[in-house]
């Protein structure tokens, strides 16, 4: 039997378990998906062990996918954006990946958004880096706002052709934008929005990272505006994806995963 699993703390509310194992289920797999809570500060540890006691891959999330990178050795992009959410256990030597990027980048092309133009970023945390990098390695010239400025200018000069700015300008930034994603938890289980719903326009494909609810204030307020809309599950979804894929070296059962997921959520 093949094991994966997560390393967080907490994580007794993570939807990847369920999501996983419906995948394994859907093709026959011999394989489970357990969770394991290190100490915060025992990241390095958790890992080692985890290949010790034979583990093939693990998820990452809060607070250890900064603290991971000194016990793997990270692929280009999740050196780039600087944390790993995807371990490689299969190897010699632990390798590190970011699966958060391509999640919102197969999150957009599965509503058939062309990725194409400009994207305007909000937030300039974890979710915001993985996405500015994705968004931009697909082409498209990526426009980051930030409540803190300098924060944004500091990510905009890791991502090539990048810009940081204010929230104060997202109504400028947004004008003549392509996509916009909230990488913010602005939403999450409150009836706020990160954007102002004057800026939000028809032209537009929104994708907004939070998923808890799943229609989201900043959601509604770009339907009404005629906006394409991509809801949060859809990233969590895709991210889970990419790892299932680079584990197993399947396609993954999307439909089945999606369904279980939003069956948990």
């Amino acid at each position: 039997m093949d094991v994966y699993g997560l390393i967080g703390n907490p994580v007794e509310h993570s939807l990847s378990p369920p999501m996983h194992e419906a995948g394994y289920d859907e093709l026959g797999l011999d394989a489970r998906y357990v969770t394991f809570e290190p100490p915060v500060d025992e990241a390095p540890e958790a890992v080692a062990a985890a290949q010790t006691l034979g583990v093939s891959g693990l998820n990452v999330t809060i607070p250890f996918k900064q603290a991971v990178l000194e016990a793997v050795q990270p692929d280009d992009l999740a050196a780039r954006i600087g944390a790993v959410n995807t371990i490689d256990l299969t190897g010699q030597a632990p390798t590190g990946h970011n699966t958060d990027a391509i999640g919102a980048v197969r999150a957009l092309q599965n509503h058939d958004v062309t990725l194409a133009g400009s994207a305007v970023v909000v937030g300039a945390g974890g979710a915001g880096r993985a996405v500015a990098f994705g968004l931009a390695d697909e082409g498209l010239t990526v426009s980051i706002a930030n409540r803190t400025v300098e924060t944004a200018h500091d990510l905009a000069a890791d991502v090539p052709g990048a810009s940081g700015h204010s929230l104060d300008e997202l109504g400028a930034l947004l004008a003549d934008a392509d996509v916009l994603v909230n990488a913010t938890s602005v939403g999450m289980d409150e009836d706020r929005s990160p954007v102002p719903a004057d800026a939000l326009h028809d032209g537009l494909a929104v994708l907004d990272a939070v998923y808890s609810p799943l229609e989201t204030r900043l959601l509604r307020d770009a339907a009404a505006a005629g906006a394409k809309t991509v809801d949060g599950a859809w990233m969590l979804l895709y991210q889970g994806v990419e790892a299932f894929e680079r584990w197993t070296g399947r396609d993954a059962p999307v439909e089945a995963m999606n369904e279980t997921l939003r069956r948990a959520l």
